[in-house]
């Protein structure tokens, strides 16, 4: 079931993988051009109501929507159509939401909005721990899932906390480093590929070495949530963040947990 789609636009809201797979190994994943506001979207979704009936509102928002039915048309798509989002069904037939989501992240840092048919926490963690930057629960409302795109994208926008004309050096932690205005992490000299949401998260936490953050100010920070989000998009974006940065879970340098409050960055 898809909302109504208003005429007025709508507002905004404050494992390996087959070597044979065109998606692999593309550690770069090239992204469409956003000329005039229009970003590309790909959507994959089985459900042909649903997949019209988003394409439909998204057009009519100024999106471009690139639409397949299965996650093999959707991979396909992408290797020769480059998009800025992907919409992403979990429950498809064939290659499901969470292996697409997989070799997508394998390829690149591409963000992913899943769609789920429930709020199931089995299915809900699975996705984000296959690397979705954010979902969104069945049946869709058009105003939620256009200011989620709007979210996303605003975070791979390349925004930075630095201002105009200053051009600091990157901030070293031990053996990581962080440039805030190139955007970019290395440890012990090797670069780290992050996707946006991690990086904006490892900004946000390490703005404030050993300040506590809860989980939903990091909800309204990163993922810009301005409600009473759902917690488990911070603990998982934190499990898939300490796995880049070699952090073990157990005894963490990097993102601490301080149970009962949230999270901090260090101290080192």
């Amino acid at each position: 079931m898809i909302d109504q789609v208003p005429s007025e636009p709508l507002s905004s809201t404050a494992d390996p993988a087959d070597p044979a797979d065109p998606m692999v190994n593309r550690r770069t994943a090239p992204r469409a051009a956003i000329v005039g506001g229009m970003a590309r979207v790909l959507l994959i979704e089985d459900d042909q109501a649903v997949r019209d009936g988003l394409q439909m509102a998204l057009t009519r928002q100024g999106y471009a929507v690139d639409a397949e039915e299965t996650g093999e048309q959707g991979l396909a798509r992408l290797a020769v159509e480059p998009a800025d989002v992907v919409v992403l069904d979990l429950m498809l037939p064939g290659i499901d939401g969470f292996e697409v989501c997989r070799r997508i992240r394998a390829g690149g840092d591409l963000p992913i909005i899943m769609l789920t048919a429930r709020n199931d926490d089995i299915d809900v963690v699975a996705g984000l721990e296959a690397g979705a930057d954010d979902y969104v629960v069945k049946p869709v409302r058009a105003r939620v899932l256009e200011a989620r795109i709007r979210a996303v994208l605003r975070r791979t926008g390349g925004e930075s906390r630095t201002s105009a004309g200053q051009q600091p050096g990157p901030e070293r932690h031990g053996e990581l480093a962080i440039d805030r205005s190139g955007l970019a992490v290395t440890m012990g000299g090797k670069p780290i590929s992050l996707a946006p949401t991690e990086l904006r998260l490892l900004l946000e936490l390490s703005s404030a070495p050993g300040r506590v953050m809860s989980r939903q100010h990091l909800l309204e920070a990163v993922w810009e949530h301005g409600y009473l989000g759902d917690s488990r998009l911070v603990d998982a974006c934190v499990q898939r963040l300490r796995s880049k940065l070699g952090d073990d879970s157990a005894a963490p340098v990097y993102v601490q947990t301080v149970r009962g409050f949230g999270y901090r960055f260090g101290p080192l």
